[in-house]
C-alpha cells in the first residue's frame, strides 16, 4: 500500500475506486466497505484508494459529545489497512478551515481534481462535507455532473444493531471488550510506555508493569479486571489487567493501567507494550483487607488460566 500524505505527491488516475472516511478502527463494517473497493478496482482493471483524515475530525470540530476517544491513532490505522490489498492511501491534513468545506468542492477539488475516480464506495449511512450537510443521495447526483458512479455498501450488525465506532467505544467505556472484538473483527488493543509504580503489587505477590497511554486520546476500556495478551520488549504473554482506582490500596485518585504478565518479572521500565484485551474477568471493587484482595487476584490468576486454553487469539496473533 502506498502511503500519501501530500496532495503534490499525488497521480491523478481517472480509474480509481475510492472511499473517504475516519475509519477509526478499521472495523469489520469498514472492512467490508474496503474489500468492495478493492474488488471493484480490480474488476475495474483500475486503483483502490482510500482517503481518511488526521486528525480525527472529531477533535478539530467541536462536538456535543465531548472529546472524541480514538479506537485507533493514525500509525494503528495505517497497519489495519495495509494488510487489505489497498493500492493507495491518502492521508488528508484535517483543519477547522478545510472542515468549512462544501460536499461538492471537497469531491471536485480532491476527489475528482487531484486523486481522479470512477466509482465511489460508502457506507450505508455515510455523510460528508461542511457540518456533514451531504448523504448518499447528494452524492449520486454529484457523480452525475462529475461522472462517477456510487455504489452503497449494506450495513453489517453484531446483536441486531449496525456496526460502528461509536457503538464500539460505548462498548469499551462499559468494559465490554468481546462485544467490541465481534466488532472490530480483532481484540481491541492500547500501547504504553512501563512507568515507575508505587511496588505494591510486587509485595503482594503480583508484580505489575505500570503503562502510561502513548496516546492521551485512545479509548481505554472501562474500570476492571482483564485478561489480556502483552507484546512488546521481546515480550509475549498473557496476563491480568487491572485498570481503574485501585481503591483498596489507594486513596482512589489516581487512575492506573497496571499489568501482571504471567511466568515473567524482568525489569522493564521505559519499556512500550501492546495490551490486547481478550476477556472482562470482573468489576474493580474496594476489599475488606490486602489479604482478602491478594486472595482474589489468585483467583483472577487461577480463572484466566482457565480461559486461555478456550481462546482461538495468541499474544502472537496480528489483527490483519
Amino acid at each position: 500500500m502506498n502511503v500519501v500524505r501530500s496532495l503534490d505527491q499525488l497521480r491523478r488516475e481517472k480509474n480509481s475506486v475510492v472511499t473517504v472516511g475516519t475509519f477509526d478502527g478499521v472495523h469489520l463494517a469498514h472492512r467490508e466497505i474496503i474489500r468492495e473497493v478493492v474488488n471493484r478496482a480490480r474488476m475495474r482493471e483500475g486503483r483502490s484508494v482510500v482517503v481518511t483524515f488526521d486528525p480525527h475530525p472529531k477533535e478539530v470540530v467541536a462536538s456535543a459529545r465531548g472529546a472524541v476517544q480514538l479506537l485507533s491513532t493514525l500509525d494503528e490505522r495505517i497497519t489495519l489497512l495495509s494488510g487489505l490489498h489497498v493500492d493507495l492511501l491518502l492521508v488528508i491534513p484535517f483543519t477547522f478551515e478545510f472542515s468549512r468545506m462544501s460536499a461538492r468542492d471537497f469531491y471536485a477539488a480532491y476527489i475528482d481534481g487531484r486523486v481522479g475516480v470512477s466509482e465511489v464506495v460508502v457506507g450505508y449511512d455515510h455523510t460528508f462535507g461542511r457540518d456533514r450537510e451531504a448523504g448518499t443521495k447528494d452524492l449520486m447526483a454529484l457523480g452525475r455532473d462529475l461522472d462517477f458512479s456510487v455504489f452503497a455498501v449494506h450495513p453489517m450488525t453484531v446483536d441486531g444493531e449496525p456496526i460502528s465506532s461509536t457503538r464500539i467505544r460505548r462498548s469499551l467505556a462499559a468494559g465490554d471488550v468481546e462485544r467490541a472484538e465481534r466488532m472490530l473483527g480483532y481484540p481491541y488493543s492500547m500501547t504504553g510506555t512501563v512507568v515507575t509504580g508505587d511496588g505494591r503489587g510486587r509485595t503482594l505477590g503480583f508484580p505489575t508493569a505500570n503503562l502510561n497511554p502513548l496516546v492521551a486520546r485512545k479509548q481505554i476500556p472501562g474500570n476492571g479486571v482483564y485478561l489480556v495478551s502483552v507484546a512488546g520488549a521481546g515480550i509475549q504473554r498473557y496476563g491480568i489487567m487491572n485498570i481503574g482506582v485501585r481503591p483498596t490500596v489507594s486513596d482512589g485518585t489516581a487512575h492506573v493501567s497496571e499489568v501482571h504478565m504471567f511466568d515473567f518479572s524482568r525489569d522493564i521500565y521505559g519499556e512500550r507494550l501492546e495490551v490486547s484485551f481478550l476477556r472482562r474477568l470482573r468489576d474493580e471493587r474496594k476489599f475488606a483487607s490486602v489479604a482478602e484482595l491478594t486472595e482474589q487476584l489468585g483467583r483472577d490468576r487461577d480463572h484466566a488460566r482457565h480461559l486461555i486454553s478456550s481462546l482461538s487469539y495468541s499474544p502472537t496473533q496480528s489483527k490483519e
